[in-house]
């Protein structure tokens, strides 16, 4: 029991101020205790005012009352000081970095717990108490602690600003809505929080369902790219084993024509051996013959010369000589020509394999749209060396200066029978596919020219195989009068533009983008087409009337 009425006496011998036990302890009016020091501090804060009042109820005093020491409470500290000593408030009880200090505490700021708005401080536990115990400031607004507690107060008027002016989107005092905010629409900020949080949910589910679709995407994306690493491993892995059967293919054949061309070699050299063999025998027979006769012709006894002349027929005799025909000294270079032409024809495989990999990129486009060229130069960073292919051409289509120039010859041309041949339109497309970002020009003259993109699969016969008379292709048309006009699925749209001799065309077909461009001193846009592109697309001329051209421009 002792023990319980020291430790009682011990809170009640603390001043409310420093909540340590009473250094020079003095008695205010109201009868409340403090340090000296703690209510002389206190009070030289209120000497603006000429009014002081106690931190704990409040009461006011004018003039400030006079400090003398209660020696009794001093005796009664020192005796509590022998007895037990004074236990050091825990660490965790005082302000550190982020937390809100309270605003009576002198020295070391211990933690606030709740902030007054009609005090405008912050109070830590122990000052915090006469809020619940004393009658008028049981009535003031507690709130949780907060640093910026000036804020909630009208800087104007000097109140709590409990109204919500949805007017002004702006909180306001009740003198505000008096006044300046008259006839504004008003409610309480209590009403406004409870509107808000309604807001507030519905926008919650929102974002908590758009990061369900986001992580449903992220997870997606992630199948994509192990899909695309997947599918990109398997086709390096039988490119590989491909290409070494190829160049394993490759060796044997040059094995086997090495072998053909060693045996032709033997055989050709023997041949001459042979024949070198027999001459060299020849001329030994004919120098033996010289021999005698030169013998012969050199005796002094007529009659010795006589008897053996019927013998000379014999030596001026000559055996048939075989007919020697040197060739040119290309033996074998016709195997190398064949050799160089299956080179040519294995690089041409090879280039199209090149363009025909690239459909890989026409599947989905997860990535972020792309910046669109702006600048003649820019989309020269995109140009597309580009041939027509013969084999599409109609038979009045001729084409020149290496396969990209074409022009209206109304006459029939030489052309082999081909699936792929327009029967119908003076039309031809290109050899290459276009199935990533490109640019390309077209200068044309006559009476009228077609520019064009279109899917492969476009029909060849008929008025339906015109570029632009299909739901397949894309046309520009160029009119000798002066208009352009774009063309879809027959459907054909007048464009107002001065005309120039030369039309651009860039094409983005992951992005779904086609657009043609009038091309002079600058680039003007003529049409542009948005859509979703389902197959590699092919450029498309047309030459219409007699002596119309067009050609695909060389791009530097």
């Amino acid at each position: 029991m002792a023990q319980q009425g020291i430790h009682m006496d011990q809170e009640r011998l603390c001043c409310s101020i420093c909540l340590d036990l009473l250094k020079d302890p003095v008695t205010i009016p109201c009868g409340h205790n403090y340090c000296m020091n703690c209510i002389k501090s206190y009070w030289d804060e209120e000497d603006q005012k000429k009014v002081y009042s106690c931190p704990q109820c409040r009461q006011t005093f004018r003039p400030r009352p006079a400090l003398v020491k209660n020696t009794m409470l001093a005796d009664l500290v020192e005796e509590l000081k022998k007895t037990e000593p004074q236990a050091a408030p825990a660490d965790h009880c005082y302000a550190g970095p982020g937390d809100v200090s309270c605003d009576f505490c002198s020295g070391r700021k211990r933690k606030a717990t709740k902030s007054c708005l009609q005090c405008q401080v912050s109070y830590c536990e122990q000052h915090l108490q006469p809020h619940y115990d004393v009658a008028p400031l049981k009535k003031h607004k507690l709130v949780e602690t907060s640093a910026k507690i000036q804020e909630n107060i009208c800087t104007r008027h000097n109140e709590v600003m409990k109204i919500f002016c949805r007017t002004d989107q702006q909180c306001i005092c009740y003198l505000c809505s008096l006044n300046e905010h008259k006839g504004h629409d008003t409610v309480s900020t209590e009403a406004e929080i409870t509107e808000r949080q309604k807001e507030f949910g519905a926008i919650w589910q929102k974002i908590q369902q758009r990061i369900l679709d986001r992580e449903e995407d992220v997870k997606m994306l992630q199948q994509e790219v192990e899909a695309i690493n997947r599918s990109a491993d398997k086709t390096v892995k039988n490119s590989d084993k491909i290409f070494k059967e190829l160049v394993s293919s490759i060796r044997k054949r040059s094995s086997v024509m090495k072998q053909q061309i060693r045996s032709q070699q033997k055989t050709k050299v023997s041949r001459v051996k042979e024949l070198q063999k027999k001459l060299q025998q020849e001329i030994a027979d004919l120098k033996r013959k010289e021999a005698e006769l030169e013998q012969l012709s050199q005796t002094k006894d007529h009659i010795q010369l006589l008897h053996n002349y019927p013998s000379l027929p014999d030596l001026t005799k000559c055996t048939d000589s075989p007919s020697i025909n040197i060739g040119p000294g290309q033996y074998f270079e016709d195997a190398t020509a064949v050799v160089s032409e299956v080179k040519d024809k294995l690089q041409d495989i090879l280039c199209d394999v090149g363009t025909r990999t690239s459909l890989t990129e026409t599947g989905p486009d997860v990535l972020l749209p792309r910046a669109k060229p702006k600048t003649r130069a820019e989309f020269l960073q995109y140009s597309q060396k580009i041939t027509l292919d013969l084999n599409t051409a109609n038979t009045e289509v001729s084409l020149s200066e290496g396969n990209r120039k074409a022009t209206n010859m109304e006459a029939f041309q030489l052309y082999s029978c081909h699936p792929d041949r327009f029967t119908d339109m003076f039309q031809v497309l290109s050899k290459e596919s276009l199935t990533r970002r490109c640019y390309w020009e077209v200068e044309w003259s006559g009476g009228g020219v077609s520019v064009a993109v279109t899917y492969k699969d476009i029909s060849r016969t008929g008025d339906d195989s015109g570029f632009g008379n299909n739901d397949k292709s894309w046309a520009l048309e160029c009119s000798f009068n002066g208009n352009y006009h774009s063309k879809h699925n027959k459907i054909r749209t007048s464009i107002p533009c001065p005309q120039s001799s030369r039309v651009g065309v860039y094409l983005d077909h992951r992005a779904g983008i086609l657009s043609f461009y009038s091309v002079s001193e600058t680039m003007t846009l003529l049409h542009r087409v948005q859509t979703t592109f389902t197959q590699p697309l092919y450029a498309g001329l047309g030459v219409h009337y007699l002596g119309s051209t067009a050609e695909l421009c060389e791009l530097q």
